[in-house]
């Protein structure tokens, strides 16, 4: 995922905490509009637009199961945000390694010995 609108939708959408609420319900598995609503003291009407967002920003799906319309995850959407992430935070630990690698170095070197203690 490189498209910048596709990332700003994506993060557009995880900014508000229902929607993170909803997603972490959903990564439990796919659950209906009224099974959503119920821990949140908003009405259904909003939960729906809450999840319309979602579904914008592919982060859900919906099917239909006869009368029943669930809401899913979109691994591969969540997938493609997170390696987006893995690559600046692999980046950075790869730094920080280096960093602990000097400071190891740099703190052998002086750290007095035995022998020089005495």
């Amino acid at each position: 995922m490189t498209d910048n609108a596709e990332l700003d939708s994506a993060f557009l959408a995880l900014a508000v905490p229902v929607r993170r609420s909803i997603i972490a319900r959903l990564s439990r598995g796919p659950a209906t509009v009224n099974e959503l609503a119920e821990p949140f003291e908003i009405s259904k009407q909003a939960v729906s637009k809450h999840i319309q967002v979602l579904e914008q920003a592919q982060l859900v799906t919906r099917t239909r199961d006869a009368q029943r319309r669930p809401v899913h995850l979109n691994p591969a959407r969540l997938e493609a945000l997170t390696a987006w992430i893995d690559q600046y935070r692999l980046v950075r630990e790869e730094q920080f390694r280096s960093l602990d690698a000097v400071l190891e170095s740099s703190a052998g070197q002086t750290a007095p010995t035995a022998k020089e203690d005495k």
